[in-house]
């Protein structure tokens, strides 16, 4: 929320419980239109912190609080480590698991300068290092600052509710084992943080790609569920349960337009597409097969198209919003 004026400011934190004098809400519109500190003097126990609370909550930001007394050092102010979750580390690892970064984000406590000098910063995980400079890239054109870390989605390298947002497109539904990666998702998300969830449709275009190269795809990993599923609502659903509220769901199409011909999408599709390659890699000594896969590819995309002069692919997806519990 931005505040036009002053009676916006009053009626904003009228509206979190706080009721504001023309002074203070005159304060905090000059210092908000401004982006320019506020400070807050008086004596303990007067509404300073409610203030806060009240203006975060209202401006849909988070409040991280750093209480300042006689004593206080780095370790409370900017950051410490887990050390008893660092000694299990060590013993675990003594016992035979593997060894695990104990100076790593897993074990890093967060407090609240750190917390707020890392609160705008966007970390992207994902299992294919090789795929982050053209991440980089894309984050570099679009004026975007992120960090590239190499994790995997049902063990993500961070510790429990490390992050304000937790998003996914097209990437978390292709962990194979969807109860263990939706659980991470919760495990990282602070409590009342956001989850966003992008996937594409079972019912859809790529639901259809699926089943069209499952006959021709090598055994999956045992226990592992189909991808797609993550484009079912009532699946999703099923997976976060009770840990979020506010669930929202929207089905969308993308239309893709950018190939001249079904063949076309289906070349292009062969050379950049993590599952379509592994499935024509597996199969890459029989000709037949490939001939028949690249038939029956074609043909999907034929049915598909409603383009006129070139080819128009529509291809559902599933977006899922939620809040964490808490």
């Amino acid at each position: 929320m931005q505040f036009g004026t002053t009676e916006e400011v009053a009626g904003a934190l009228a509206g979190e419980g706080y009721l504001a004098d023309r002074a203070l809400a005159t304060s905090v519109y000059l210092a908000a239109v401004l982006e320019q500190p506020l400070l807050l003097e008086g004596e303990a126990g007067v509404g300073k912190t409610e203030v806060a609370r009240a203006l975060a909550h209202a401006r849909g930001a988070r409040l991280i609080r750093l209480q300042c007394h006689e004593g206080i050092d780095l370790h409370h102010a900017v950051y410490d480590w887990d050390y008893q979750r660092q000694l299990l580390a060590i013993r675990a690892a003594e016992a035979g698991a593997e060894s695990r970064e104990l100076f790593g984000r897993e074990f890093l406590l967060r407090r609240p300068l750190l917390e707020a000098l890392l609160f705008s910063l966007a970390i992207a995980v994902g299992l294919t290092p090789e795929l982050f400079p053209a991440g980089r890239e894309f984050a570099a054109r679009h004026g975007a600052t992120v960090a590239f870390e190499e994790g995997d989605a049902e063990a993500l390298p961070y510790a429990d509710e490390s992050f304000d947002v937790v998003l996914s497109c097209v990437g978390v539904m292709f962990a194979p084992h969807h109860q263990r990666a939706a659980d991470e998702l919760l495990r990282v998300c602070r409590p009342g943080g956001r989850i966003g969830l992008l996937s594409w449709t079972p019912t859809g275009f790529v639901g259809e790609l699926f089943r069209t190269m499952k006959p021709y795809a090598p055994p999956p990993p045992p226990g592992a569920q189909p991808a797609p599923l993550w484009g079912d609502e009532d699946h999703v659903r099923g997976l976060l349960g009770d840990g979020v509220t506010d669930l929202v769901a929207q089905r969308q199409t993308l239309a893709v337009e950018q190939f001249p011909t079904p063949e076309a999408w289906r070349e292009y599709w062969k050379t950049v597409y993590g599952p379509t390659i592994a499935v024509y890699r597996h199969i890459a000594g029989d000709p037949e097969e490939v001939a028949a896969l690249d038939r029956d590819l074609t043909d999907l995309a034929v049915r598909y198209d409603r383009g006129t002069g070139s080819t128009v692919l529509d291809w559902e997806y599933l977006i899922i919003t939620a809040r964490k519990q808490g």
